[in-house]
């Protein structure tokens, strides 16, 4: 069996490791219960992998992201590792075959989301697998009062009754103090342990830019840094929109959002990292298990909703650890419109109810049934059927996810799969049975390798031209061959699902807590006076502002951010500086003076020095002047 080294070496090609990955790794080696933050471009995949290659068994994964799974798998796929991905997108029986190759197929990773973790089938298929790990990637989504909350995760604690002594390594790359210790108590956690790597970014520059005409500036921004760069907007609307904008600059750009059909995202976010497109114009559904190390520049048009998002979104700049940059467009009027936004997000309790009941006669579905059904779910066309506002009904729709009586998917690419269901042997007797069949069977399995094995990913349209047949014959013959029970055939599907995750209820008797709602509601507008403290702070090192909002005490100030860069300016300590902002901070709260007694005042530092701190308050907005004399803004 080889050591972390070697398999790093063999797989990822890499000679050392990155900070705190060798150290995870061994705590997972002796079994411990471990909760990792590592931050975003940490590496924090290396850190399951490879404990699990160094042992016999198989690594459960949970993961709320279907293309973050599935581009993992892909990854683990071609290095020659046995993976599988069981998503939203398969049916029972694409999902019977995954797991029979878990158990029997010497596989090593099985990716599944929460919600599959749920299933009684799925633990009882897992009881039988020799299970050496479980990761819970994104792990902050167990938390309620965390900024991405995600309910099914409240359940994966369940797991631990199936195979009660197997480790789980918890991920994530933000968190705060309570949220750490609520991972650990929500994940049953043995005894807390806590790895921890830095927040600190030592090549990154954080910058915020104060502008009432973000647009002009944007592009100014972009044609000064020309390279591969991400630019964060507010809406899906807005994508469009700047990139036309940046088109008409001839900055080579794109959009993307999760509105986007899977196949389109897909393309756009290749053609991005395979530097065709330079800058992608994007939501936040954009980002989550991206690894383009190139990335110069992040820019937020529009201020995010917390610093976890904005901390993760920034941090996809500089991934291969020289100089990058993470800027922060803002304006008075961001505070308004965040707030605006944030306060939209919540509901009333008679909205709420009365949504559930739309949703319950769109489908047509009648007082306790359709318990674990799924149905295919147009929000446009049901916000027009009822005449109900796009926003509005998805926030409510978000909340009743929240509280379990949905779930929702965003558009599903599921391609075409085959599967044959019958042996070499059996399909071969078949074949000489019903000769007409013969020669398109034979097409298939010269096409397809593994269709035995398992759902293999087919394209009727390459199928149709190597037969020259057209694609209805194509169809047919597929449908045919699985009434015959031959094979099992999964036409492609592209839309979003609702699904009833409980028996629907009357919706007069949906039980739900205003107290639960305004206790949300007030801890989105911490979260957002977080970010505009951190937008408006112009006196501290904002890597300082962003290790004190994740409770890491240090003094780090990083020399590169905005705020840095202009005290350097001053050519004055940092210690000479806080000295002398604590004396005017003192002396200009009790009253307003002019310069010429704040220097009589003052009288241990040199003139110039105290002058030059005062003019730095007053541009920086820490202090005003008014009829010559200055006065501290509380």
């Amino acid at each position: 069996m080889f050591n972390a080294k070697q398999i790093l070496i063999k797989y990822w090609g890499h000679t050392n490791f990155r900070p705190m990955q060798e150290e995870i790794i061994q705590s997972v080696l002796a079994t411990k219960d471990t909760l990792a933050l590592l931050p975003t471009g940490g590496g924090k995949s290396v850190c399951f992998q490879i404990p699990c290659l160094m042992q016999d068994g198989i690594c459960i994964v949970i993961s709320p992201l279907i293309s973050l799974m599935k581009d993992q798998v892909e990854h683990l796929k071609s290095k020659g590792i046995k993976s599988v991905a069981i998503t939203s997108g398969m049916s029972k029986n694409e999902v019977d075959v995954a797991l029979g190759n878990c158990i029997y197929g010497n596989y090593k990773f099985l990716y599944l989301s929460p919600e599959r973790l749920q299933n009684k089938m799925v633990q009882e298929r897992i009881r039988q697998m020799n299970v050496n790990l479980i990761t819970v990637d994104e792990a902050h989504c167990i938390s309620e009062w965390g900024y991405d909350f995600r309910p099914s995760y409240l359940h994966i604690a369940e797991i631990r009754e199936v195979i009660p002594d197997v480790p789980i390594l918890a991920l994530t790359a933000t968190a705060t103090a309570d949220i750490i210790d609520d991972i650990q108590d929500k994940l049953l956690f043995s005894e807390k342990h806590l790895l921890q790597s830095s927040f600190v970014r030592e090549n990154l520059s954080y910058v915020v830019i104060n502008t009432e005409n973000k647009k002009p500036k944007l592009v100014k921004i972009l044609n000064h840094f020309k390279s591969s760069a991400i630019v964060y907007v507010g809406s899906r609307k807005e994508t469009k929109e700047i990139t036309q904008l940046l088109r008409t600059h001839n900055i080579s750009s794109d959009y993307y959002h999760a509105g986007l059909d899977m196949d389109i995202r897909n393309q756009k976010q290749e053609k991005w990292t395979h530097n065709e497109i330079r800058v992608m114009v994007a939501t936040n559904a954009f980002g989550m298990g991206i690894d383009k190390d190139n990335v110069r520049i992040v820019v937020h048009l529009s201020t995010p909703t917390s610093l976890e998002s904005y901390f993760q979104e920034a941090g996809r700049a500089g991934r291969d650890g020289t100089l990058a940059y993470a800027i922060l467009l803002t304006n008075k009027s961001d505070r308004i419109d965040l707030s605006r936004f944030i306060l939209s997000q919540f509901p009333t309790v008679q909205e709420i109810r009365d949504c559930y009941q739309k949703i319950a006669d769109y489908f047509h579905i009648a007082v306790d049934t359709a318990e674990g059904e799924s149905f295919e779910f147009d929000i446009n066309d049901f916000c027009e059927r009822y005449n109900l506002k796009i926003y509005k009904t998805y926030n409510i729709l978000k909340y009743l996810e929240k509280e379990e009586f949905i779930k929702l998917t965003d558009s599903i690419h599921s391609p075409s799969k085959l599967h044959f269901i019958v042996d070499n042997t059996e399909l071969y007797r078949f074949q000489v049975a019903n000769v007409h069949y013969d020669s398109f069977i034979k097409l298939l399995l010269r096409s397809y390798s593994g269709l035995f094995e398992n759902y293999v990913t087919i394209n009727e349209q390459t199928l149709s031209s190597r037969f020259n047949s057209p694609p209805d014959q194509i169809l047919d013959l597929l449908e045919k061959l699985q009434q015959l029970e031959i094979l099992k055939y999964l036409p492609r599907t592209n839309a979003p699902k609702l699904v009833f995750t409980k028996n629907r209820a009357e919706a007069s008797t949906l039980r739900i807590s205003e107290e639960i709602l305004e206790k949300r509601k007030e801890l989105k507008k911490q979260k957002m006076e977080s970010i505009i403290a951190y937008a408006e702070n112009s006196t501290i090192c904002r890597t300082q502002q962003l290790l004190e909002y994740f409770g890491e005490e240090n003094n780090y100030k990083c020399g590169k951010c905005d705020v840095c860069v202009e005290r350097n300016k001053l050519e004055i300590s940092d210690l000479e500086f806080e000295k002398i902002k604590k004396y005017l901070q003192n002396i200009l709260s009790e009253k307003a003076m002019i310069s010429s007694e704040i220097i009589n005042t003052i009288t241990d530092v040199r003139e110039e020095k105290v002058l030059k701190v005062l003019q730095w308050l007053l541009d920086n907005g820490k202090i005003k002047l008014t009829e010559n004399k200055y006065s501290w803004i509380v």
